[in-house]
């Protein structure tokens, strides 16, 4: 069998699962702090490697993808007025406590709940740089660009921006909130700003998402019509040569 089929398999296989992070980044570019997946290849292993047929050294040496990883590209910040959103510039995520356990957002949404607590839009707990609930005091709250929350001047809490080591690999659950690997470090980072009344949008352009897309798109089609040719290919061969033999 030509090994053009395999490299024509792997090739759509590679961008039919592209297409979908392509689309999943283009519909979550409204979305605060929404972080774009990117894809990675590997390579598509048909055979251990110590027991390679020539078929098999073929389909090995193509790549497809191995999976997609956050992009930690910064995206745009949106002023929106209200003092308790807060939009992270450079490293790090909010920390929210769950019923499901800690989960991480850039999503600054926050408010105060009845019970006087900072909790995100959807009245989960924000967690501070000592992994506590924060309580708000009343009066107006000011927010200093290391996340100290204060009131009249007196801080009373710091808010919590947590960093991962390098290559960890955050879980998405829904648009902006993410799950981190069981056992994963966590702790303060070091290399951020808060900006206080504003949003981090996603890191996602509208604009080169959907070029991204129907590039995708087009790269798939391109694949499905050469595995079509292969497989008349195949069909010719198996109705007139075989016969022969």
């Amino acid at each position: 069998m030509d090994s053009g089929y395999y490299a024509a398999v792997a090739g759509w296989v590679a961008r039919t699962q592209a297409l979908d992070t392509a689309a999943a980044n283009l519909a979550n570019a409204q979305t605060p702090g929404f972080r774009a997946e990117r894809e990675y290849f590997r390579s598509f292993l048909a055979e251990s490697q110590d027991q390679q047929s020539q078929v098999g050294q073929a389909i090995n040496r193509l790549g497809v993808i191995g999976g997609s990883q956050l992009s930690t590209a910064q995206g745009p910040m949106q002023r929106t007025g209200n003092p308790l959103d807060l939009g992270i510039d450079g490293d790090g995520f909010f920390a929210i406590q769950t019923g499901d356990g800690l989960r991480f957002t850039r999503d600054g949404s926050f408010h105060r709940s009845q019970s006087g607590m900072l909790v995100s839009a959807a009245g989960e707990p924000v967690l501070s740089q000592a992994k506590q609930p924060i309580s708000i005091p009343p009066g107006e709250i000011a927010v200093g660009a290391d996340g100290a929350l204060s009131v009249a001047g007196a801080v009373f809490a710091s808010a919590g921006v947590f960093a991962f080591p390098i290559g960890t690999q955050l879980k998405a659950e829904g648009a902006n909130r993410y799950a981190p690997p069981d056992g994963a470090a966590f702790a303060q980072s070091q290399k951020f700003a808060l900006h206080q009344g504003e949003l981090e949008g996603a890191n996602q352009d509208v604009i080169q998402g959907s070029l991204d897309l129907l590039m995708m798109q087009r790269q798939a089609e391109m694949m499905q019509k050469a595995l079509m040719v292969f497989h008349t290919d195949f069909n010719k061969a198996a109705t007139e040569e075989l016969p022969r033999v």
